[in-house]
């Protein structure tokens, strides 16, 4: 086991290791072995000597009293006080002492055992470390290559050194992919299933994705002069996003849609003509549902109880408030965190401090 740190470096650095993780591997990789050749009753310790970079293995014993009982049964971890000054007059009962094995003395048999560990060790090295870089990855943006599209549908995606997938119901309806296509989406879990490893789950589905999208295609948010505060999908047919200006000569919305529309398009294809509303986010929940629920103009809104409100509206405006099969108020309510009860004006509603009914504000609300 000579020059064993030369053969550690080498290791590192082919497998992207760091070297302190890889030594104390070899070193546990050499006392599994000891264990297994010597007898698991013994307790045994491995170190790299960083001058002449070998290996050495030890057996530790315990120094009792001469006349400890524990030295009359059959196990040598065990040493007298007497016979262990011998080695170290300084040493004490209870103390460690340690004795070099010679590893020349393991034979083929443990050589082949100690590969064998090294290799199960490294492995595991290696798949902790790709599993807590994709764990940090959950919900960022990634993209790979289809290598494979199962019975199921299923979509096998080829990402560095990975093959994550992207089930089907993690797919916007109508998409189909192949053998071949580059495809974008989020990480959306990162777990290790018994047969078969580490697995990376992705998403296309997520309203993460749509982050990640903006991310991508609006400089303002990566920069962090716009805010994504939250989001929401029908994926494939509608979205909503809450954004936030950072900066005061900043238009949130007007950024992230671009000149003409030009930004939200290229994401809005992506996501197959996903229609993306933009609303700027407002900390008070009344302006925040009003400005959620656009297209329809909204006459007024009560928050009551825990994460409900009452939303006023003429008769004209409540189809708009609810959407085509209710997707509007639904994406409103996953937008907002509130559930939301639409009431037709009638003249008979109630005033309230934290009502919005002071018709010029909600026309500034929209812009109108």
């Amino acid at each position: 086991m000579s020059k064993i740190l030369d053969i550690i470096e080498s290791i590192a650095n082919e497998k992207g290791l760091d070297i302190k993780e890889v030594k104390e591997t070899v070193t546990t990789a050499l006392i599994n072995t000891a264990k297994k050749v010597y007898g698991r009753e013994y307790e045994y310790g491995a170190e790299i000597n960083p001058e002449t970079k070998s290996l050495k293995l030890y057996q530790k014993v315990i120094v009792l009293q001469d006349d400890d009982e524990r030295l009359q049964e059959e196990n040598e971890n065990f040493i007298a006080l007497k016979e262990a000054k011998e080695v170290d007059p300084e040493i004490e009962v209870n103390d460690e002492l340690t004795y070099e094995l010679p590893l020349d003395n393991l034979g083929r048999t443990a050589a082949a055992t100690l590969q064998k560990e090294l290799e199960f060790h490294i492995q595991r090295l290696l798949e902790t470390k790709i599993f807590d870089k994709y764990k940090n990855m959950i919900n960022r943006r990634v993209f790979g290559t289809v290598v494979r599209v199962d019975n199921e549908e299923n979509t096998y995606i080829e990402i560095d050194e990975v093959r994550a997938i992207l089930p089907r119901k993690s797919r916007i309806k109508g998409e189909k992919f192949k053998v071949g296509d580059v495809v974008k989406s989020v990480i959306r879990k990162v777990f290790i299933e018994r047969s078969q490893g580490i697995v990376v789950e992705l998403s296309r589905t997520s309203p993460k994705f749509l982050e990640a999208l903006l991310q991508l295609e609006v400089p303002e948010i990566k920069d962090g002069l716009i805010e994504i505060n939250s989001s929401a999908r029908i994926p494939g047919e509608r979205a909503k996003v809450a954004l936030t200006s950072l900066h005061q000569n900043v238009d949130a919305v007007g950024a992230t849609v671009g000149t003409r529309g030009v930004r939200i398009n290229s994401i809005s294809k992506e996501l197959h003509g996903e229609n993306i509303d933009c609303i700027e986010y407002s900390s008070i929940p009344e302006i925040f549902i009003a400005k959620a629920l656009s297209p329809a103009i909204i006459s007024s809104v009560k928050v009551v109880g825990d994460k409900k409100a009452v939303v006023t509206l003429l008769a004209d405006q409540k189809s708009k408030a609810i959407g085509k099969n209710g997707i509007n108020i639904r994406l409103t309510s996953m937008l907002t965190g509130y559930e939301i009860e639409l009431r037709e004006k009638d003249g008979s509603s109630t005033s309230s401090a934290s009502e919005v009914k002071d018709p010029n504000a909600l026309k500034n609300l929209f812009g109108s």
